[in-house]
């Protein structure tokens, strides 16, 4: 044997001394993540990660009165869920999450359109079925229930 394929010999036994992983740990790689993915995918299916109001809350007054044309902000159905309601022209109240379903930015009720708007990415609802009409973001705002009574307007569920 000569010595330059005695040295390409001693360099490849080196090569394969140094992997770092082998196909076995590899493999156990392979499935520690494929079990981690299924665990996951398994939890967002069963609903443990719910965002925050989901499921039925009580009612709750947000608001005295509106004039038509104007908007008032509140939260329902709890604390951490910001919400827009707006009195149209023709009288009815309408009520929408005010997080955007594209990337969660603030939507802002901008009567000169007359629309819901978000500013981030030029997102665009319609006010009166929380439709998309322009932009990115991919479905309708979650609509809220709201009740005129004597004493005030009340948010009384929401319809995803």
């Amino acid at each position: 044997m000569n010595e330059e394929t005695h040295a390409r010999r001693k360099l490849l036994d080196r090569i394969r001394e140094d992997r770092l992983v082998t196909r076995r740990d590899y493999l156990r790689m392979l499935v520690t993540v494929s079990g981690g993915l299924l665990a996951g995918t398994a939890a967002v299916a069963s609903g443990i990660f719910r965002r925050h109001g989901d499921g039925p809350a009580p009612a709750k007054k947000v608001a005295d009165a509106v004039a038509p044309g104007e908007s008032f902000t509140f939260s329902y159905p709890g604390e951490d869920d910001p919400a827009i309601g707006v009195r149209l022209a023709d009288g009815s109240l309408v009520a929408y999450s005010s997080v955007c379903t594209h990337l969660a930015c603030a939507v802002l009720w901008i009567k000169d359109s007359g629309n819901l708007e978000c500013p981030c990415h030029d997102g665009v609802f319609d006010v009166g079925s929380g439709e998309v009409l322009a932009g990115p973001p991919p479905r309708p705002l979650p609509r809220i229930r709201l009740d005129e009574r004597s004493d005030g307007i009340y948010a009384t569920g929401v319809t995803l």
